[in-house]
């Protein structure tokens, strides 16, 4: 059972996710609320393991709610569900730590299945967002030369990474610890200038479609 968190300030949109999630039999809402103060108070309690977080909220906005859960839960996986699709706010996500971007003109089975492929480690956004961060990433700066510092290892989890393989599963397939795996893939955000997996991909993905 996957367990789902919802931060959305409209009670009929709250409400309309809330019922989307209640009516997949793998999934199960355990929090639900209207700020990203909520949000914060009762997260640790409530323990999701996917948040579906909306960018404008009352007080602290989504963005900031996203990075200060991500502090708290590391391993939570947070899902933007908004009305923008600007590249500016997109951007600012995945640096928060989101792990995907969706939008709210998405159907029932859209959302659910980005709630099930987030808990694997995946990447879910609509191919319209995709294209739109991927683009950023492929504007002239010195972007290969990232890749290029990369050692063999190093290149090797990022490939690995970009099928969606969680941090354990990257571990036991080349067998590695945990921890170095993560320790690894702090230099390689550090080598693509990136703040998360999630941009880690995404322009690792660019890059091969160059």
């Amino acid at each position: 059972m996957i367990r789902v968190a919802i931060v959305e300030d409209s009670k009929t949109i709250r409400e309309s996710l809330t019922h989307f999630v209640q009516t997949d039999p793998e999934c199960q809402c355990v929090f639900a609320c209207a700020t990203a103060e909520e949000a914060l108070a009762g997260i640790s309690k409530h323990q999701p393991e996917v948040v579906l977080m909306d960018i404008q909220l009352p007080g602290l906005s989504g963005i900031d709610c996203t990075a200060q859960i991500k502090k708290m839960l590391p391993a939570v996986q947070i899902i933007m569900v908004t009305v923008y699709e600007d590249t500016e706010r997109i951007s600012a996500a995945l640096r928060a730590g989101a792990c995907g971007y969706l939008l709210k003109r998405c159907t029932p089975a859209e959302l659910v299945s980005a709630v099930r492929e987030a808990r694997m480690g995946g990447v879910p956004m609509p191919r319209e967002i995709a294209r739109k961060v991927i683009a950023s990433f492929q504007q002239p700066s010195p972007v290969a030369a990232g890749i290029d510092e990369l050692r063999p290892s190093e290149r090797k989890i990022l490939e690995l990474l970009a099928t969606g393989l969680p941090n354990k599963e990257i571990a036991d397939r080349l067998g590695l610890s945990p921890g170095t795996v993560r320790w690894h893939l702090e230099n390689i955000y550090g080598k693509l200038r990136v703040h998360s997996r999630t941009e880690a991909v995404l322009k690792f993905r660019s890059i091969k479609t160059t």
